[in-house]
């Protein structure tokens, strides 16, 4: 029987960023933890609520990103806030830090999750919303739900 190396279990999702962010693309990029953080994980103490990534001499760093101290820790816990480091492809990094000095656009972490044994992160390139476009999404995912209800009511 052959081990599914693929199997993806999502640990947190940023249901925010949808809210105020345009999605443009997403990329998958590696993220580099140590051992109780991986432990803290699995036990889903993450927030990525107001986290951001910044591109920094061209490397990536996910700011913001809380992952709560593991119980059992103790000396071998991290600063929850920490800088977390993003492994991308080289050509990956460069193209997005062209993209987000030129076009304004954001890179936000959209979720966290486990792709076989290792901490994967989607990490979303983004335009901010104004506010009626906020409102705008509102009143159509309200509408959506009104026909849904209706349909399942006839």
């Amino acid at each position: 029987m052959a081990k599914d190396k693929e199997a993806t279990r999502t640990i947190a999702d940023n249901r925010k960023a949808r809210h105020d962010y345009f999605v443009i693309e997403v990329y998958e990029a590696g993220i580099e933890l140590f051992g109780t953080e991986v432990k803290s994980l699995r036990r889903g103490g993450v927030n990525l609520k107001d986290s951001y990534c910044e591109i920094d001499g061209g490397e990536m760093f996910a700011l913001g990103v809380h992952i709560s101290p593991y119980e059992q820790g103790n000396i071998f816990n991290r600063e929850p806030l920490r800088p977390k480091k993003l492994l991308m492809h080289k050509r990956e990094i460069m193209k997005l830090t062209g993209l987000v000095s030129r076009e304004g656009y954001t890179l936000v972490p959209l979720s966290l999750y486990f792709k076989g044994s290792r901490v994967k992160m989607a990490v979303g390139l983004c335009k901010g919303k104004k506010l009626y476009d906020k409102r705008d999404s509102i009143a159509k995912r309200d509408a959506d739900r009104d026909i849904e209800r209706a349909m399942k009511n006839n």
